[in-house]
């Protein structure tokens, strides 16, 4: 039987499992939002500080991989000039949510801003980037999932060990 490039797990998947991830993520953080328990303070710093070093890993190895590769593989890059700045303002929330020091309702806001920002780069991606990636001539997803993966292990280490010192 013969198998399409598409049945293989790409690029586009891997970095589209981390979008369901996070999404999991935000939600967890979302009902917690809600409680009153004692606890659920710590567990949002938990989740928050979770969702942080997992959108920090994702946008590095799109950044440099990913969006390097597309460029050179595509005509159209603003949508790529766009998604380069959707990072920036995501990485501003998220240095602005690791520098607080009260899990309080601004400390909310900014992880559920940041939870919307993330669903809108994630449409842009599914939709569109995802789309000319995987049409695109040359373009090897499949190897570079694996770079992808390598890469994503290694920072995950790098971010763990700093968070255990």
């Amino acid at each position: 039987m013969a198998t399409t490039k598409r049945a293989e797990p790409d690029a586009c998947s891997l970095l589209d499992a981390d979008h369901r991830n996070v999404k999991k993520l935000f939600k967890a953080y979302e009902e917690l939002t809600n409680s009153r328990a004692a606890s659920a303070s710590q567990k949002k710093r938990e989740l928050a500080d979770e969702i942080c070093m997992e959108l920090t890993v994702h946008a590095q190895i799109e950044e440099e991989i990913f969006y390097p590769a597309l460029r050179k593989a595509i005509k159209d890059t603003d949508l790529l000039d766009e998604a380069e700045v959707e990072h920036a303002s995501a990485k501003d929330l998220i240095a602005q949510i690791q520098e607080a020091t009260d899990v309080d309702d601004k400390f909310d806001a900014k992880v559920i801003v940041l939870g919307e920002y993330i669903d809108h780069h994630v449409k842009e991606e599914r939709n569109e980037i995802f789309v000319k990636a995987r049409a695109a001539r040359g373009l090897d997803l499949v190897g570079m999932r694996e770079q992808l993966e390598a890469r994503k292990e290694e920072l995950m280490a790098e971010m763990s060990g700093a968070t255990a010192s």
